[in-house]
């Protein structure tokens, strides 16, 4: 609009001028006409300043009335439409998928055999195979023999040993509940031949007449029940049994129920313990009239829970009931159970500590699994940890590297130690095979622990690992001299590397700090005891196992074991087996 004006004005005022020019000329003419005179010709340039202005622009504010003489109404148009089908003679042509690369799937067994053989005569037996039911039901067992002919230097009683067990089970997984069935059975051969120094001049005939043999046959049933989204989450129960060729005997059974109730912000859960054992032995160590354990354990351990993303924290405490079934003993126990975690920053540092306690059923069971050396004439009574503070931290370097560092110091009151039995043997005596000083008791102390421990895991690629760890411990006893048999540090260095993809193995190198035990030695049955402690000498242990895939069915490997070739003692006169080596094949395959 304001163009228009601008230009509007420009244009009259340049009619005018034109129109000025025109009259002024007109009448110089006529005057020149009128006086006749000729005064010449002359231009004339008339020049003036141009000053354009803009005038005000005014908004209108009213709505401008329709003047037209027909005013029509809209008409509502309705319409319709017709769909028909047209014919196409157009082909697209047709797409071709692009070719992605893919990593072969590996190929599953649900079976596999394991045979090896190894100096020391070492036969290693295996056989695992699982059977699918249906979609939700499956079982399977497991055969597993491991045995060796002994012939360890310097050993002049029989040193082999057998050990062959044979498990099943039973899996079923429904909709809201899942159960499992085991079941086994075990037959073990060792032989005590850890005579000491007094009969390293013995005569061949007087060796022969002790046999050294012991032999273990045990066997368990149980299984677990879980219930999905309910307040009984789970309970496991196993029973088990035991017995030797000196007409030892034990029975064992436990059963730990788990609920767990969801509150506003923490859950409420709530475990269970009834553990009973029962067992005899036909004598003591001495020759008296054997002893029976009979205890019945009986516990429940509520807790408060509480987590969000940063914060782990556990609430509880645990009580139990002790009764010692033939005595009528019964005793009262009640112990912490707190733990919490806290991360510090991210998956990078968490911190964690708590303390808590319990009481634990000791077994004959167990102390020949530790230590199968052990004399059958025990005594078993249950161990009670008072508490056990710890605390420490742990995570991640990085993404390859993780730590664990702890600090902890608790109290045990009869806590069981492994210690040498006292020789009754003087070259005359009807002795049996474990009474000549090459056996182990057990004797209780009421011990206080403190405890370091350290760990670092590196995964340097995916076909090499890396991990250390190490314990350092220091022990305070209240009735005996030494914490018989229980070394001052414990360290490992294991790892698993894949050389190519058929080429894989591990190594693994143990350390075990020196350890105290008490030699007994005694000339005749009554005469005295010659006793002493010892202290057996820290070990190195190292090993190796490499395997080849052959094929996705079968795999042939060599494992190496005490690679240092130091015949070490793990327990007082008991020296290992030199450097052991093992060849073998393991094929999977299906029924």
């Amino acid at each position: 609009m304001t163009n228009f004006k601008i230009g509007y004005i420009k244009n009259h005022i340049s009619i005018v001028a034109v129109c000025l020019l025109l009259l002024g000329i007109c009448s110089q003419s006529a005057h020149a006409q009128e006086e006749e005179e000729n005064i010449g010709t002359e231009v004339v340039n008339i020049v003036r300043p141009y000053t354009p202005t803009i005038s005000d622009a005014f908004k209108i504010k009213e709505t401008p009335v329709l003047n037209d003489s027909v005013n029509l109404q809209k008409k509502k148009v309705q319409y319709q439409i017709f769909s028909v089908p047209v014919a196409s003679t157009f082909t697209p042509a047709k797409g071709k998928a692009a070719t992605v690369e893919k990593a072969k799937p590996i190929k599953l067994y649900d079976n596999y055999a394991t045979l090896g053989f190894g100096n020391y005569t070492t036969i290693l037996g295996e056989l695992y195979s699982n059977f699918q039911i249906s979609r939700t039901d499956d079982a399977g067992f497991f055969f597993r023999h491991n045995s060796s002919q002994g012939d360890i230097d310097g050993v002049r009683l029989e040193n082999k040993y057998y050990d062959t067990q044979l498990d099943g089970h039973y899996t079923s997984r429904q909709r809201d509940i899942s159960y499992r069935l085991d079941g086994g059975v075990q037959h073990q051969l060792f032989n005590w031949y850890g005579l000491n120094g007094a009969y390293d001049n013995a005569s061949d005939e007087f060796l022969a007449t002790i046999d050294p043999q012991q032999t273990y046959f045990s066997g368990n049933v149980g299984g677990s029940i879980t219930v999905d989204e309910s307040v009984f989450e789970k309970i496991s129960a196993n029973l088990r049994f035991l017995n030797d060729a000196y007409g030892s005997s034990e029975f064992n059974i436990n059963a730990q129920p788990e609920f767990s109730f969801p509150l506003t912000t923490f859950t409420l859960q709530i475990k269970g313990d009834v553990d009973y054992l029962r067992g005899s032995f036909e004598k003591t160590y001495l020759g008296t009239t054997g002893v029976d354990h009979n205890v019945l354990l009986a516990g429940v351990s509520p807790s408060l829970v509480y987590f969000n993303n940063d914060l782990t924290l556990s609430l509880g405490v645990s009580t139990y009931v002790g009764l010692e079934v033939d005595d009528e003993i019964s005793e009262f126990y009640i112990y912490p159970q707190i733990n919490a975690s806290y991360r510090l920053v991210d998956e990078l540092l968490i911190a964690y500590g708590g303390v808590d306690g319990g009481l634990s059923q000791n077994s004959y069971f167990d102390f020949k699994e530790e230590n199968p050396f052990v004399s059958p004439t025990l005594t078993v009574v249950p161990t009670s940890q008072i508490y056990n503070g710890f605390g420490g931290l742990k995570g991640k370097l990085s993404n390859s590297v993780g730590y664990n560092l702890r600090a902890s110091y608790g109290r045990e009151e009869s806590k069981a130690l492994f210690k040498n039995n006292p020789d009754f043997g003087n070259g005359t005596a009807d002795l049996e095979g474990y009474e000549y000083g090459n056996s182990f008791g057990v004797v209780y102390d009421n011990i206080n622990t403190l405890g370091i421990f350290g760990e670092l895991n590196v995964a340097v690629s995916e076909t090499f690992s890396l991990g250390v760890n190490a314990e350092f411990f220091s022990y305070d006893t209240e009735k005996e001299a030494q914490p018989w048999n229980l070394p001052d540090l414990k360290a490992t260095l294991f790892s698993n590397f894949s050389i190519t993809e058929k080429i894989y193995g591990s190594a693994s190198l143990f350390y075990v700090g020196e350890r105290t035990d008490f030699l007994f030695v005694r000339n005749g049955l009554l005469g005295s005891f010659m006793e002493n402690e010892v202290t057996l000498d820290a070990y190195l242990d190292a090993n190796v196992h490499l395997g080849y895939r052959v094929n996705d069915r079968l795999s042939i490997f060599a494992k190496g074991s005490n690679l240092l070739s130091d015949t070490y003692e793990k327990w007082l006169n008991y020296p290992v087996q030199g450097i052991q080596g093992l060849l073998g094949a393991t094929y999977k395959f299906d029924w």
